[in-house]
């Protein structure tokens, strides 16, 4: 009997999270699955982990759930660690993260705690995806996700990933029947144009709000702004690897 692979399901959004319930669903169908995720929303963490407090685990129950589910007090990269090291017999085939509730496009990439933990496992070795639907609602309905969260998943166990590339994968919140496939794309330029709303507490202490409008000032066709806006899911090779390989000629002719 061939032996199921080792699916690790962690997220951002936290253990509760309606997107990590039908991820969880999904690779039920693929593989033996271990869940280790945030006791409470993590979202916008990043690449953050806990250095200066403790951390804490407790094995919850959920019916129809994984073989084990952790709830973590961590950061989702703690939870990747926490479950490489401490909780997992074995290192898992797989780690998926997600469903996101919110897209992770562009470079909300950077910002993301879903990709982190992704990237944390891909740091380690582990062939990893961060998936995502572009509806931050809790009560957004991932159902038109399940068949291409599902196609993606059994293709990297199928034909594996490049050593220290994980994949960004981001949904249209459409009906299923609009979205017109998966397209494997660049990441688009564009950043977030931020402002504070500064106010005032009752005790006469500043304090602020953080708002903004995401611009995108990428006009190319290759991009996952573009697939997104024309109905296709956006699949982005990233790299944890931030050397910028092709300025290094460069700058060795400075006078250094």
């Amino acid at each position: 009997m061939t032996k199921k692979p080792l699916i690790l399901v962690t997220n951002d959004d936290g253990i509760n999270a309606p997107g990590i319930r039908t991820l969880i669903a999904v690779m039920k169908t693929i593989g033996d699955v271990v869940v280790v995720a945030p006791d409470s929303p993590q979202s916008g963490m990043g690449h953050a982990i806990t250095l200066d407090s403790t951390l804490y685990v407790e094995q919850v129950n959920y019916k129809h759930g994984a073989l084990k589910e952790y709830s973590c007090s961590g950061t989702p990269a703690d939870c990747v660690k926490l479950a490489i090291r401490e909780l997992l017999d074995r290192k898992p085939d797989l780690c998926v993260s997600g469903i996101n509730h919110g897209s992770n496009s562009s470079i909300n990439v950077i910002y993301s705690g879903t990709m982190s933990a992704a990237l944390e496992a891909g740091i380690e070795g582990i062939p990893a995806i961060g998936f995502s639907l572009l509806n931050y609602k809790w009560q957004a309905n991932f159902e038109a996700c399940e068949s291409f969260v599902k196609t993606i998943t059994e293709n990297v166990l199928k034909q594996g990933l490049p050593n220290g590339i994980v994949l960004n994968v981001n949904i249209p919140d459409i009906p299923k029947k609009e979205i017109k496939g998966i397209k494997v794309c660049r990441q688009a330029k564009a950043n977030w144009v931020e402002e504070f709303d500064k106010r005032v507490n009752p005790q006469g202490k500043d304090y602020y709000w953080l708002s903004g409008k995401f611009v995108n000032l990428d006009g190319g066709k290759d991009t996952d702004e573009w697939a997104l806006e024309n109905g296709y899911v956006s699949l982005v090779p990233v790299q944890f690897d931030l050397t910028a390989h092709g300025v290094i000629k460069e700058l060795k002719n400075w006078d250094l």
